[in-house]
């Protein structure tokens, strides 16, 4: 089926801002394309969450694409020798970049992005990045996405023909984690629907790893129970 609609590459992890960011493309009236990687990370609950997600949020198309960051190793999310950071809460969680980076994340699913998009004759990608409630990654920041959008409209054959012009959306980037929840709340996401956790345990969420308390105090301070806590509850 094919539509009137711009298309729109949006890079879904299956967690709370990229289901949040699908949402807002949708709701912008982009026919959204949902891109997500299988790249070696020890969370695979997520892609089962990004299934899920892509088909509630009505994505044309969702993808998986293979990568395999784990031969590499340097993150403990792709190393199984590094253990995954617990804390005791949010105020405990420290200033320098942790443990959880994976080297290049970004930069290697945006260019994913960029193919595919190059692909389907669109100029839009959509990413979750956020400035504010974040780990502190470096390929999070403002200056850059920026960056990056400036290399890519000089990288691809649509870009030099002009008959592309890559605009990257970053629409959380100066968002708190519980303004990102309101406003995938205004457009009907239902979090359970997603999976946030860098350690999980039987396939639920830990509650103790730095994603998981960042996105349990966006919650808290929406007066809200994170639903993937009730749901290791149960």
């Amino acid at each position: 089926m094919t539509t009137n609609k711009p298309k729109a590459v949006v890079l879904l992890s299956g967690g709370l801002d990229s289901t949040t960011v699908l949402a807002i493309a949708r709701d912008e009236g982009y026919e959204t394309y949902a891109l997500s990687f299988r790249y070696g990370q020890r969370h695979t609950e997520e892609l089962e969450a990004a299934k899920k997600i892509a088909v509630e949020l009505g994505a044309a198309k969702h993808v998986i694409a293979d990568i395999n960051l784990a031969v590499f190793g340097g993150s403990a999310l792709t190393d199984d020798s590094l253990a995954v950071p617990h804390y005791e809460s949010v105020d405990d969680l420290g200033e320098e970049i942790p443990i959880t980076y994976v080297p290049a994340r970004n930069t290697v699913f945006l260019s994913f992005a960029l193919a595919w998009a190059e692909t389907l004759g669109s100029s839009d990608v959509f990413i979750g990045v956020n400035a504010l409630d974040y780990s502190g990654y470096p390929d999070c920041r403002p200056e850059y996405i920026e960056a990056y959008e400036r290399m890519a409209n000089l990288a691809t054959k649509a870009g030099v023909e002009g008959t592309q012009q890559l605009k990257i959306h970053t629409p959380l980037i100066q968002l708190t984690k519980a303004q990102t929840i309101q406003r995938g709340l205004e457009l009907g996401v239902d979090y359970s629907w997603t999976h946030s956790c860098y350690d999980p345990i039987d396939g639920h969420a830990c509650g103790t790893c730095d994603s998981c308390l960042l996105r349990g105090r966006g919650f808290v301070e929406l007066g809200l129970v994170d639903p993937s806590v009730t749901s290791a509850k149960a």
